[in-house]
C-alpha cells in the first residue's frame, strides 16, 4: 500500500496538494486524526473497489491527537506500507497575507486571543515533530499556485519510483530555497547583467551561457560541483531519498545561476538521471 501523509502549516497549501493527489488517483481524506491513520488505511485497503493509493492530510486541527503522529507513522511503516510524509511550509509573513486575502480564520486563532501571528507561532511549536519526520519538505513561500501543483505532480506521478533530481536556479534577492539539499552561490563570477546587450537575456540564451562559461574559473568550479553531485547521487539513492534538490543562486536569478543550472541538468540527463529543471526567477 502506498500512503502519502500531507502535513505542515495551515495556509501553506495542503488543500491544493490534496487536490493534486486526488487527480493522481489517490483516495484522499482531509483532517485525519493521526491516531486513526492505521485503522482507516486498513479499512480503505479492504474496501471495494480495492485501492492501494491513499493520501491523508493531517494538521493542527487534530490538537492533542497530533502528539500521536510519530507513533502512528511508525506503526504504518512497521505494517509494511510504503509511507511518505510531505511537510508543506511557508514564511510567517506570507501566511499572514494569505489569511488576510482569503479572510479565513486560523484554526488556533481563538486560543491565541485573536492574534494571528501568535496563532502561527503556536502551530509551529505544535507540529515541529512532524517536520522532523518529513521525507519531503516543500516551501511554498515564493511559489506560484500552478508551479506548486506541478511540483507535487512531478514528485508523485513518476511510475518508476526512482529518485528525482531537481536542479533549481534562484536569485538571492528573493531568498534561498528552503527545500534545497545543496546550494551553490555563483555570484563570484562576472555578471552578464552589466553587459548592455546581455542584460535583457537569460542563461537559457547561448550568448549569456557562453559568456558565463567563457570564464575559466567558472568551468573549473562547475566541474567540481558536477563531481560532488554525481558522487552524492548514489549515496542519496542508497538512503532511499525520493528527491535530491541542487540549487544555484546569483543576484537576480536570471543569468549566472540559470547558466549553471542549465549545464548541470543537461549533463545529468545525459548520464541517465531523472531530472527536473526549475528557474524560479524566470517563471511568469
Amino acid at each position: 500500500m502506498n500512503i502519502i501523509i500531507v502535513t505542515g502549516m495551515s495556509g501553506a497549501g495542503k488543500s491544493s496538494a490534496l487536490n493534486v493527489f486526488e487527480d493522481l488517483g489517490f483516495y484522499c481524506i482531509d483532517n485525519m486524526p493521526p491516531e486513526l491513520l492505521a485503522s482507516f488505511a486498513e479499512l480503505i485497503g479492504n474496501s471495494a473497489p480495492k485501492t492501494d493509493k491513499i493520501c491523508f492530510a493531517v494538521d493542527v486541527r487534530s490538537r492533542d491527537l497530533f502528539s500521536k503522529f510519530r507513533e502512528s507513522v511508525e506503526g504504518l511503516r512497521n505494517s509494511g506500507a510504503s509511507v511518505t510524509v510531505v511537510f508543506i511550509d511557508c514564511d510567517d509573513g506570507v501566511l499572514i497575507n494569505r489569511y488576510k486575502e482569503t479572510r479565513r480564520r486560523h484554526p488556533l486563532e481563538d486560543e491565541a486571543s485573536g492574534n494571528l501571528m501568535r496563532a502561527i507561532e503556536l502551530e509551529r511549536a505544535e507540529i515541529s515533530g512532524a517536520r522532523e519526520l518529513a521525507d519531503i519538505y516543500i516551501d511554498s513561500t515564493s511559489v506560484r499556485p500552478a508551479e506548486f501543483k506541478n511540483r507535487i505532480r512531478g514528485l508523485f506521478s513518476d511510475s518508476a519510483g526512482g529518485m528525482i533530481i531537481d536542479v533549481v536556479s534562484f536569485g538571492y534577492t528573493f531568498g534561498i530555497p528552503k527545500d534545497a539539499d545543496l546550494v551553490f552561490d555563483v555570484r563570484c563570477f562576472d555578471n552578464p547583467f552589466y553587459v548592455p546587450e546581455l542584460r535583457p537575456r537569460t542563461g537559457l540564451d547561448d550568448e549569456v551561457y557562453n559568456y558565463v562559461f567563457g570564464n575559466r574559473e567558472a568551468v573549473e568550479i562547475y566541474e567540481r560541483i558536477y563531481g560532488l553531485v554525481t558522487a552524492m547521487i548514489p549515496l542519496c539513492k542508497k538512503e532511499g531519498k525520493s528527491r535530491f534538490v541542487v540549487a544555484f543562486g546569483c543576484t537576480g536569478g536570471r543569468h549566472r545561476s540559470v547558466s549553471f543550472a542549465r549545464r548541470l541538468s543537461e549533463a545529468l540527463i545525459k548520464d541517465g538521471c531523472d531530472v527536473r529543471v526549475e528557474h524560479r526567477c524566470l517563471i511568469k
